[in-house]
């Protein structure tokens, strides 16, 4: 069974929670979603303490170790999402980046980095689809 790191924003915000979580139950149909929670409609972008901070970091670090691919959702930007994409790239992990091209601009430093698997889309049905074709290879 595939294990999968799911990227989403937390506290670069919560917009797109609902879509992370529908995400989250396609991937979990074909493997086990190492960050499920990342999907939870009722997580706070502002829970945060330095002790708190070393465990998420500490625990999504090893999560990703874990993980046979990295499927991140970029449209809304966040700084921990690029970091465990560059840490993913750094330990050979598959990363496919998925975002909606009708409402960001994807950093320069991801979308001009070949090692990453880009995924544009206008539509959600279009992210499903290549969601589908990524998920089950």
């Amino acid at each position: 069974m595939k294990k999968f790191y799911f990227a989403g924003s937390i506290r670069g915000g919560r917009v797109d929670a609902e879509l992370y979580r529908r995400i989250i139950e396609q991937m979990k149909s074909v493997g086990t979603v190492l960050t499920e929670h990342v999907g939870d409609l009722s997580l706070s972008a502002f829970e945060q303490s330095a002790d708190r901070d070393a465990l998420i970091y500490t625990q999504d670090t090893a999560w990703l170790r874990e993980a046979d691919m990295v499927i991140a959702e970029c449209t809304c930007p966040s700084l921990g999402v690029g970091y465990e994409l560059a840490y993913a790239e750094q330990h050979g992990i598959p990363c496919h980046v998925f975002y909606n091209q009708e409402r960001t601009q994807l950093s320069a430093m991801i979308k001009g980095n070949p090692y990453f698997q880009l995924h544009p889309y206008q539509y959600e049905e279009e992210l499903f689809e290549a969601l589908k074709q990524v998920i089950f290879q």
